[in-house]
Order: structure tokens, then sequence, then C-alpha cells
């Protein structure tokens, strides 16, 4: 197949697409949308930037455009996203396909004001783009209603695992009516989401694109082994010498994310953070900003990098190597979108060597090293024979080892002086059995 109308689509959906300036399908949308007209449920394995919002949009418009119910419009189809992002980018592909249909979408998300959502759900919605929270929110509320839902969309299946969303997930599908067309997309398979798949999907047919398709053709990837002291300093340099106007750089944390982009901003860089902790107003800013070119360098964390849809990235920097390995498809997958072609700089430091053979072990190729910067550090490369994982940090503080033959209750040498001070050996083991709750507490907020 050479293009869209090859696919079957309608007339009003192949001048939409020729709007967005597509010619030939991509391979998800060649596999993808032929089943899906035919009324059949669709598994698919393949990441963001492979074209798969097109993949399942395009086919759900269509079929709902044949016939329109009579009376006030109920929700027909329903896209559920982990992330606020990238439920809004796939409102917007919903807005852009259905530009000559009769079709009305809308999408809710936390973090915001729930008013104005309510009161577009009473005006009446066909199609719902939500992420699980705000959903069930609502629906326990009483404003949705998704017991006529006739297409159900599950998007980005693994990382709605990752976030602690399945139970939210099977609370949704206990509600949807039985007689209905499903399609879930994920970029891993795992069992679980096997499981989750087999759970719901009647019959289905499976498109896998593999990582190896969506990473090696247009993306030039380079490894940088360096000392992780050295990582801000060769990041600003790369963005300096290559002029860089659309970069994202990933962090494993949101305070590394924070703190990187104050350095950046001492370095004359324009930068901004994305990531869970920011709030929704925060997030849109930033991402507007971006888009727009106002702000050239986006630092973001992996929970952000799926809701990332921008065409004119130019480079991805792994300045965190992330220990999944699936993540660093998924984030060098932010470049040489819509046939263009793109950068991708991986840093790694000798705490994460292991990280990058699980990375090359995913992707089946060596990613060539660039061992020419002023900071290259031997000590960072994989040891022949080495497992993937992450690897012990020297320089990381030790734990204190507690001492298993001191006497309970504060009792020993200091026990008088104890007395003497007017506390209890039960006491002073209180206070530091809170002192530790506290810690621990704090430990847990500055973690992501």
């Amino acid at each position: 197949m050479t293009d869209f109308q090859a696919l079957g689509l309608s007339e009003p959906l192949l001048r939409a697409v020729s709007a967005e300036g597509y010619t030939t399908p991509t391979p998800v949308q060649e596999q993808s949308i032929p089943p899906l007209l035919a009324g059949r449920d669709v598994l698919g394995v393949a990441q963001t930037g492979t074209g798969k919002t097109a993949a399942f949009a395009l086919p759900v418009l269509q079929i709902m455009s044949r016939n329109r119910p009579q009376g006030k419009r109920k929700i027909r189809a329903l896209v559920l996203s982990p992330t606020r992002e990238l439920a809004a980018q796939i409102d917007e592909r919903f807005h852009a396909y259905s530009e000559h249909l009769d079709i009305r979408h809308k999408v809710i998300f936390g973090g915001v004001n729930q008013n104005p959502q309510v009161r577009a759900l009473q005006k009446g919605l066909d199609i719902l783009v939500a992420t699980p929270g705000r959903l069930l929110d609502l629906i326990n509320q009483g404003h949705i209603d998704i017991t006529h839902v006739e297409f159900f969309v599950l998007d980005e299946a693994d990382r709605m695992l990752d976030m602690g969303f399945i139970h939210d997930i099977k609370k949704v599908l206990k509600l949807l009516p039985k007689r209905r067309q499903n399609l879930l997309f994920s970029a891993t398979m795992p069992s679980s989401i096997a499981n989750l798949a087999g759970s719901f999907l009647h019959n289905a047919i499976k498109v896998d694109i593999t990582p190896k398709e969506v990473t090696v053709d247009r993306i030039d990837q380079k490894i940088m082994f360096l000392r992780k002291a050295d990582k801000r300093r060769l990041l600003v340099k790369i963005i300096k010498q290559e002029r860089v106007e659309c970069g994202i750089v990933f962090t494993r944390t949101k305070h590394g994310a924070n703190r990187l982009v104050k350095q950046l901003d001492q370095s004359g860089i324009s930068a901004a953070a994305i990531h869970g902790n920011k709030s929704q107003g925060a997030r849109t800013k930033a991402l507007a900003g971006f888009k727009s070119g106002s702000i050239p360098i986006l630092v973001a964390t992996d929970i952000a990098s799926r809701g990332i849809d921008v065409d004119g990235v130019t480079h991805v920097f792994n300045y965190d190597l992330p220990n999944e390995p699936e993540s660093y498809v998924h984030r060098i997958g932010r470049t040489a979108r819509a046939g263009k072609t793109g950068v991708a700089y991986g840093f790694c430091d000798d705490t994460e060597s292991g990280y990058l053979v699980g990375i090359q072990q995913l992707i089946g190729k060596e990613i060539p090293v660039d061992s020419s910067h002023e900071f290259h550090f031997i000590g960072a490369i994989p040891k022949p024979g080495q497992k993937p994982g992450k690897i012990k940090d020297p320089n990381a503080p030790k734990k204190k080892q507690r001492n298993r033959n001191r006497p309970k209750g504060g009792q020993g040498r200091n026990s008088g002086q104890q007395q003497r001070n007017g506390q209890s050996g039960s006491n002073q083991g209180g206070n530091n059995r809170s002192r530790n709750r506290n810690r621990s507490r704090n430990h847990r907020q500055r973690d992501d």
C-alpha cells in the first residue's frame, strides 16, 4: 500500500490527513487501520512517534461518522491515556482528523478545575479522551456515563501499569458495555500487559512494530563515557557548539530536572522543566514555549516523555541513562519524527554502564561511541561480559551499621547520663524512632 486511500479511508478523512501533510502510511497505520475498519479488536506493540494515534483515531472517526444516533450526543468512544500531555495531544489529533466531520470530542484530566470539563460533558460528546483518575472521579460524581461506549482505546498500557493505574483500568472495564470494539497499544509486551489484553480483547489482530524499526533508521545515536561531575559541562558545550534550538534533555529525577534547568540558565541557555510535580499550568506553559521555539531546551523525566510530541526536535540528550531499557527507545523517539533526522546523545557514567548493556541488548546493536570529547572517561565503559543493571556508585555514602550488641532501651554506658538528664531509655528510643520516621518521610518526598 502506498497511500491512505488504499487503506479504505473516507474522503473527509483523506482531506484531513492531506492537510496535515501525511502522504504515506506508517507501518503501524498500514497494519492497524484495515482490521479496525473491519470491526476487529487490535493489540498494537508500538512506541510513540510511530503514528499510532492516527492508526486508531482515523478508523474510529470513520466508523462513528457512518451513523449518529438521534437525540443528545452520548460518549461512543473512550480513549484512556496515562498522562495529561499525551491525553491533550491525542485530543488535538482528533480535532485535526475530524475537521470535516460532525464529531464532538473533549479531553479531561486532573490538576485543573473540573467545572469547564463538566460543562462540556453536559452539552454532549461523541469522543472522550481522559486520564484514569479524573475519569473515575467524574463518573462517581455522576457527570460521565460510559455505558454507551462502542470503542474503547487503552493507549500506552505499559506506562499505565508503571504508574499504578491497573486498578483504575479494571474499574473502568467493569463499567463499559460488553459489546464494543477494543484497541490496546503498548510500547512493550510484558506478561502483565499480555494478561490485561487477554482480559478484554477478543480475537484481536496483533500489530508489532519492534523497537529496532523505530530507533535505527533516521536517528544518529552516540554514547559518551564520562564522570557524573562532567555531565553538565559536556551538555552545555554540545548545546552551544551545535546551536541546538529544539532539544530535549532527560533526567532520572524531578529534583535533577529542576537543578539542571537552573544550571543551564546560569550558562546562558534558556530551558524549562516538565515532570510530575509541576502544576498543569506550568507543564502546559513549558510545552507551549518549547513548541513555539521561545524555549529551546526542555528538561523532562520519563513520566512526561510520552506526552512530548513535537516534530521539530533535533536533539535528544540522555543526561541520565534510563534504568528501564524501553524508556531509552521512547526518549530517542522524540526526534527524527515526520521523516526527519535527529541526534540522540547518551551520557554514561561509571554507575550507569549496566543500564547501557541492557539498552544495547534491547535494540540489538552497540551504540557508536564518541570518545573525542575532552571529558572521556574509560572507567565508565562496560566490562567484558557485564550484565545489565545498575552498578553501585563508589562515591555513594555508606549506610551506618547498627550495633546489634548494644543493649536495648538505651541501657549501657549512657543510661546513667540519660537518667540524670531526666530522660528514660525508652523515651530516648522513641525520639530516635520519631526522627528516623521524619528522615524517611523527607527522603521519600525528595525521590521520584
